[in-house]
C-alpha cells in the first residue's frame, strides 16, 4: 500500500508540469486525458485558454492578465489550468469538440469533458475573475442556465441575463434566447429594447433583424445612421457569403427585407457576382449587360472593371460587343489609360485589329501623360502588327 501511494504521488507530481508565470496562473502541460484525470482527483474544473499563435488578444491576456497575483491565486486555487494552441496537437481536436472559432476562447470544463462555461475575447483582470467566479457557480454558469432554459423557464429577467451569457460565448447560440426574451415583452418599441436588438442581432433570419429592418426609422432616431446601416449591411452580406447554397430567390428576399426601396437594383447588381462565383460565364454576361442597361453607372472604374472581366472570361462576340459599350461609357465618364486599354483589348478579341491598334496607341499616349506603365499595351500592339 505504501508503495502504491508513493507511485501514485509520483504520478500526480508528474502531472504538475507547469509553465510558471511568477505569482500568476500556473498552466499544466500534461496530456488532455491526464488533465481530465487530475481534475477528477482534485475535484476541480479545468480552465482552458484556447489560443492561436497569431491571435493578438491572446498574447495580450498572456502578457497582461495571466501573470497577475490576484488572478493566479484565484485560478490556481479553483481550476486545473491549461493553455492549448487550437491549431496544433491535441488542440485541433479540442477546437472541433468545443466549436472554438473565435480567439481567445476561455473554456471551463468538468472532469468528464462536459463544457460548463465559456466566453470569448480579451478580458480585463476584474472581468476575468468574474468569469471564473460565474464558471465556478453551479447556479450561474452556462451549463446551469442551459438546463434551466431547457426545462422551460421563460422568466424575462432570466432570459435577459441568459442572452448576455450566451452572446459572450460567441458560438452563435444566443439568438433563440434573445427571441425568447423579446417574446415575453409586449412592447418592443422602447429605447431599451432597441438597444437590446442592436447589441444582440447578428442573424439575418432572426425576428430581431426583421424588426430592425421594418422599424429602421425608429432606430435611426436613437442611434447614429452609420451604425444602423452598417449593422444591416453586415448581416445581409454575412448571410450571402456564408451560406454556400444560397439561391437567387433568397438573396432577392433578403434585399427586399433590408432595402425595400433599392431591392430590385441591388439584386440585379449582385446577380453578376452570383453567376461569376459559380463559373457561369453566360449567366454573368447576360446579367451584367441587363443590369447596366437598366441601371446605368456613373462610375468609370466600375464600368471598366466589368468590361475587363468580359475580356478575361467571355468568348462570345455578342457579349463582347456589349462589353465594348461598357468600356466606351467608362471613357466618356473619365477617359484614362486603363479604360482605353480595355477598349483596345476588347476590339482585339473581337478580331477588329485596326480599331484595336488605334485605341492601343491612344492608351499609350494617355499613359505617357500620367506616367503609367504601358508595357502590356506595347505587347498588345506587337501582337496586332504581327497579324496585320
Amino acid at each position: 500500500m505504501k508503495k502504491y501511494s508513493f507511485l501514485f504521488l509520483l504520478f500526480l507530481f508528474s502531472l504538475q508540469l507547469v509553465i510558471a508565470q511568477g505569482d500568476g496562473i500556473q498552466f499544466n502541460s500534461a496530456k488532455w486525458q491526464e488533465i481530465l484525470d487530475l481534475a477528477k482527483q482534485e475535484e476541480k474544473l479545468i480552465f482552458v485558454d484556447a489560443y492561436t499563435t497569431w491571435c493578438g488578444p491572446c498574447k495580450k491576456m498572456t502578457k497582461e492578465i495571466f501573470p497577475l497575483p490576484k488572478v493566479g491565486q484565484f485560478y490556481n486555487d479553483n481550476f486545473i489550468n491549461v493553455k492549448m494552441d487550437m491549431e496544433k496537437g491535441e488542440g485541433v481536436q479540442l477546437a472541433s469538440d468545443y466549436d472554438v472559432v473565435v480567439y481567445p476562447t476561455l473554456l471551463y470544463i468538468a472532469s468528464d469533458g462536459t463544457l460548463v462555461h465559456r466566453v470569448a475575447g480579451y478580458h480585463s483582470e476584474d472581468q476575468f475573475l468574474e468569469v471564473g467566479a460565474i464558471a465556478s457557480d453551479p447556479a450561474r454558469n452556462l451549463a446551469a442556465m442551459e438546463r434551466r432554459y431547457n426545462s422551460g423557464d421563460r422568466d424575462a429577467d432570466f432570459l435577459l441575463n441568459y442572452t448576455k451569457v450566451r452572446w459572450e460565448a460567441m458560438d452563435g447560440s444566443h439568438t433563440k434566447v434573445a427571441e425568447a426574451y423579446l417574446d415575453t415583452q409586449k412592447d418592443w418599441a422602447t429605447e431599451d429594447h432597441r438597444q437590446f436588438i442592436m447589441n444582440y442581432c447578428d442573424d439575418a433570419d432572426s425576428k430581431l433583424f426583421t424588426y430592425l429592418t421594418e422599424n429602421k426609422a425608429d432606430f435611426l432616431q436613437q442611434f447614429e445612421e452609420k451604425d444602423v446601416l452598417s449593422k444591416i449591411q453586415n448581416l445581409v452580406y454575412n448571410k450571402i457569403y456564408n451560406k454556400k447554397d444560397i439561391t437567387l430567390d433568397e438573396i432577392n428576399g433578403l434585399f427586399t427585407k433590408a432595402y425595400p426601396e433599392k431591392a430590385e437594383q441591388l439584386s440585379s447588381h449582385y446577380r453578376m457576382t452570383y453567376y461569376r462565383n459559380r463559373g457561369d460565364r453566360e449567366g454573368f454576361a447576360t446579367s451584367a449587360l441587363d443590369h447596366y442597361a437598366k441601371y446605368p453607372s456613373k462610375d468609370a472604374s466600375e464600368l471598366n472593371d466589368i468590361a475587363w472581366t468580359f475580356y478575361e472570361v467571355i468568348g462570345k462576340a455578342i457579349y463582347l460587343e456589349g462589353a465594348v459599350g461598357l468600356a466606351e461609357q467608362s471613357i466618356k465618364l473619365d477617359k484614362g489609360y486603363y479604360n482605353m486599354d480595355t477598349l483596345a483589348a476588347l476590339q482585339y478579341k473581337l478580331g477588329n485589329r485596326k480599331k484595336a491598334l488605334k485605341y492601343a496607341k491612344k492608351a499609350i499616349k494617355l499613359a505617357k501623360k500620367s506616367e503609367e506603365d504601358y508595357s502590356l499595351t506595347e505587347e498588345l500592339i506587337a501582337q496586332i502588327k504581327g497579324q496585320l
